[in-house]
C-alpha cells in the first residue's frame, strides 16, 4: 500500500541524491548490508562491531570481541552468521541469534581483508599483510588452514614462493608443516569468492589476478591487468561483472566467465570499462556495485569528499555525490533499494543517501485534489448532519460484508528475497549500553 503513495517518476529514478539520514555510534571503520538488505554490520575503531536494523536505523546487536580496528565484514547467506576481521591478528564468526562467538581464528600476521564462502558459514579466505593468503575450514573446533599462493603462473624460473598452494598450518603452532621456505616476492592484497564458491579471486600487490580452485587450492590460471596493487575485487549481485580497483587511479570492469562448464584455462578475461578521473587523476578509496548491477560506485581519496556513480553499459559518468566535509573510505549500495551507505574516515559517522519519494494521495482517494494554494471550501448541505449511531454502524457492517479483505497475500518490495531469511531476536541489553547511539534525520 505505501507503494501507491509514491510518485511513479520518482520510483524510477535509479541512483540516490539525497542525504536522508546519519548514523553514529562510535568511529566506523568498514560497513556491510546483509543479503537482504535489512540489516547494516559496522566494524568500529576500537574493535566492537554494531549491527543495524535498517528499517528503523535502531540498534540490533553491538559485538564486542576485537581488542583494535576491524578490518572487513563478511555476512553468511542466511544472514545469521557475520565474520569480522581486525588489526589484531583474528577473525570472529559470530552467531546473531544471541551474539556468541562461534569461532575465533588467530593469525600469525595482520589482516587485510577475510569473507566468507557463499554457501558455508564455517569456511572463509583471508589475506594477510606480507604473508600467503588462507583457505580456513572451521567444520571442527580446531580450525585447518590452508595456504594459498600468491605467485601467478607465469613465474620465473628460480622464483621459490613462501608456500606451496594446498599446505596445512597447525593451528597451535601456527608455523608452517613445510620447512625452509624463502619470503614471496609478492604479497596478496583481496581475496574473494565467486558466486558460487568453486572459485577465489585473489589480487596481488604487483597487478596479477590469480584464479584459485576452492577445493585443491591450487592456482588455475594468472592475468596481469596492471604493475600496481590491486585493492578491491568486487561482484555484481548477480555474479554476471566483477570490478577491479587498483592503485594506479583506475577501476577496471570485466564480465565474468561462464564458470558452469568453461576449464579457467578457456576463460576470456577482457577490459569492458576503465573507469578514471583524467582531470584530476584521483585514487579510489572504495568500490561497490548498485543493485541491479547497472551502475558502479566508487569512493575518492584524500581531498575529494565524493562518490562517483557510473553506468556499465557504456561506461559514462552519470552523477557525482557530493559527500560532508570527510573523507569516505567505504561505501556499499543497499542490495535492494535504491539508497547507498558510506563511512567517513575522521568521524566515523555513516551517511546514507536515497531518493526522496513525495505521496500521491489521489492514488487511495480518488477524489483528493491536490491545490497550489488555499481556496474557499464549499460544503455540503447534508455533510455536517447528525446521523443516528445505529444507522453509522449498520453502514459500516454492510461495508465490511461487501468488501473482500487479503490477509494472505505479501507484498513484497522490488527485488526483495522470496526466501525467508534470518531474524535478529530483541535483546532489551542492548538499548542499555552506555554508549547508546542516534540516528538523526537531515
Amino acid at each position: 500500500m505505501n507503494l501507491l503513495l509514491a510518485d511513479p517518476f520518482a520510483l524510477a529514478q535509479e541512483y540516490p541524491e539525497n542525504l536522508t539520514h546519519t548514523l553514529n555510534y562510535g568511529r566506523s571503520t568498514c560497513i556491510r548490508f546483509n543479503r537482504k538488505g535489512d540489516y547494516l554490520a559496522s566494524g568500529l575503531a576500537d574493535g566492537t562491531v554494531i549491527v543495524f536494523d535498517f528499517d528503523t536505523y535502531g540498534i540490533a546487536r553491538v559485538l564486542r570481541g576485537h581488542t583494535r580496528a576491524v578490518q572487513s565484514l563478511s555476512w553468511s547467506r542466511d544472514g545469521r552468521y557475520l565474520l569480522s576481521s581486525s588489526r589484531d591478528w583474528k577473525c570472529i564468526l559470530w552467531d546473531l541469534y544471541d551474539g556468541s562467538r562461534e569461532r575465533t581464528v588467530h593469525f600469525e600476521s595482520a589482516i587485510w581483508t577475510a569473507e566468507l564462502h557463499p554457501f558455508n558459514h564455517l569456511i572463509f579466505v583471508v589475506a594477510l599483510f606480507e604473508d600467503e593468503p588462507q583457505l580456513v575450514d572451521c567444520t571442527e573446533k580446531s580450525a585447518r588452514k590452508h595456504l594459498l599462493s600468491s605467485e601467478p603462473l607465469t613465474k620465473t624460473p628460480g622464483e621459490e614462493s613462501s608456500g606451496r598452494a594446498g599446505d596445512e598450518i597447525d593451528e597451535d603452532s601456527g608455523e608452517n608443516t613445510m620447512k625452509g621456505r624463502k619470503q614471496d616476492v609478492q604479497s596478496t592484497l583481496v581475496v574473494t569468492f565467486t558466486r558460487s564458491g568453486q572459485y577465489i579471486f585473489s589480487g596481488t600487490s604487483k597487478g596479477w589476478l590469480n584464479v584459485i580452485d576452492t577445493e585443491t587450492c591450487q592456482t588455475l590460471r594468472s592475468e596481469k591487468f596492471t604493475a600496481a596493487n590491486i585493492k578491491h575485487i568486487v561482484f555484481s549481485k548477480s555474479g554476471k561483472q566483477f570490478a577491479v580497483n587498483s592503485s594506479d587511479r583506475a577501476i577496471r570492469l570485466f564480465n565474468t566467465p561462464d564458470m558452469s562448464y568453461m576449464d579457467p584455462v578457456d576463460w576470456e578475461i577482457e577490459v569492458l570499462h576503465k573507469f578514471q578521473d583524467v582531470v584530476n587523476r584521483l585514487q579510489w578509496n572504495a568500490v561497490a556495485f548498485s543493485a541491479n548491477g547497472d551502475y558502479v560506485l566508487a569512493s575518492t581519496y584524500e581531498d575529494a569528499h565524493d562518490v562517483y556513480i557510473w553506468e556499465t553499459t557504456v561506461g559514462s559518468l552519470v552523477k557525482i555525490i557530493e559527500a560532508p566535509r570527510e573523507e569516505i573510505v567505504d561505501v556499499q549500495w543497499h542490495p535492494n533499494r535504491t539508497l547507498l551507505a558510506a563511512t567517513g574516515l575522521e568521524k566515523g559517522t555513516i551517511y546514507v543517501w536515497a531518493t526522496v519519494t513525495p505521496q500521491r494521495w489521489s492514488a487511495l482517494a480518488p477524489d483528493f485534489v491536490e491545490v497550489d494554494e488555499n481556496v474557499d471550501y464549499q460544503e455540503r448541505e447534508d455533510e455536517f448532519d447528525i446521523i443516528p449511531d445505529e444507522i453509522v454502524n449498520k453502514r459500516k457492517l454492510d461495508q465490511e460484508d461487501e468488501d473482500d479483505v487479503d490477509v494472505v497475500t505479501i507484498e513484497r518490495v522490488r527485488g526483495e528475497y522470496s526466501d525467508e531469511s534470518f531474524v535478529i531476536p530483541v535483546v532489551l541489553d542492548e538499548m542499555d549500553d552506555e554508549n547508546f547511539g542516534s540516528s538523526d534525520s537531515e
